[in-house]
């Protein structure tokens, strides 16, 4: 069976629309499909509509399941090569452009949908200061060209609740800095995101332990994401997710209110402003 891509649609988007087709031309529940791949049916159904990204063995067991010669196989590797991001945050990144809302605690960096070019590339230099530039520009361009879901005519709801260590730890230096923190503040003064920050006089609150983002869809469950030095988990069980979107209240009550927040937000920029190591223009 050749593969036959319409470029109207991303791989991934192709690749959900084959398996309705072929499952319904089967006569094929979700339910039943997944019994017969050892996955769940609301998984098919992921797939289905593009929110969980295709694996490379369940590809294969579709395609012995379904009698598709390797079908699902060359269509998955059409979605591997199309992602720009390393394997352990592709899923995410993928989501986030189709969510409906999307929530995310920064406890020690901006999150990546609110960097500036500038703070993106000092977080790629001081991870791996022997990067070559090339390779150090792709990977901010990608960063940078993700944060653009915020500028569309139907842009998810965006919060972001931010460690105040976030906006005193002087990444890439004052200017950086400087710039990094006007651009919260414009997002927020535009609409484009809700941010509040939890001050270092809240002590001890939830999700100290690390990053977490919440994401909603329009046809499918919420999934949470969770990130370590290069890993990341995407979580799709109701439990799971349900105990994570908890914890980000209880983390959203620690914070300042959203007014008050930009108002730090503008303070520390000020700081920046004013330290001796930098001129702001």
């Amino acid at each position: 069976m050749a593969v036959e891509h319409d470029p109207s649609h991303s791989p991934r988007a192709y690749y959900g629309a084959e398996l309705r087709r072929l499952r319904e031309l089967a006569g094929l529940s979700q339910e039943a499909l997944g019994q017969l791949v050892f996955c769940s049916g609301g998984y098919i159904g992921q797939m289905e509509v593009a929110v969980r990204k295709p694996q490379e063995d369940l590809s294969k067991r579709l395609d012995e399941a379904l009698k598709t010669d390797g079908h699902f196989l060359r269509v998955y590797q059409m979605v591997r090569k199309a992602s720009r991001y390393p394997d352990f945050f592709a899923d995410a990144a993928e989501l986030q452009a189709s969510a409906q809302s999307i929530s995310e605690f920064g406890p020690l960096l901006v999150p990546g949908l609110l960097q500036t070019p500038d703070y993106a590339r000092a977080v790629f230099e001081s991870a791996d200061p022997l990067r070559k530039a090339a390779d150090a520009e792709a990977l901010v361009a990608a960063r940078v060209a993700r944060s653009e879901i915020l500028d569309r005519a139907n842009a998810p709801l965006y919060w972001a609740v931010l460690d105040e260590s976030v906006l005193r730890r002087p990444v890439g230096g004052s200017a950086v800095m400087f710039g990094q923190l006007r651009h919260l503040a414009e997002l927020v003064l535009s609409r484009k995101a809700l941010i509040q920050v939890v001050p270092f006089s809240a002590g001890a609150h939830a999700l100290m332990e690390g990053s977490l983002c919440l994401m909603t869809f329009e046809e499918a469950p919420p999934v949470a994401y969770v990130e370590g030095p290069y890993s990341g988990q995407l979580v799709d069980n109701p439990s799971t997710v349900a105990e994570c979107a908890l914890a980000y209240d209880l983390v959203r009550a620690a914070a300042l209110s959203p007014k008050v927040s930009l108002a730090l937000i503008d303070s520390a920029a000020e700081d920046y402003a004013n330290a001796p190591d930098r001129e702001v223009a």
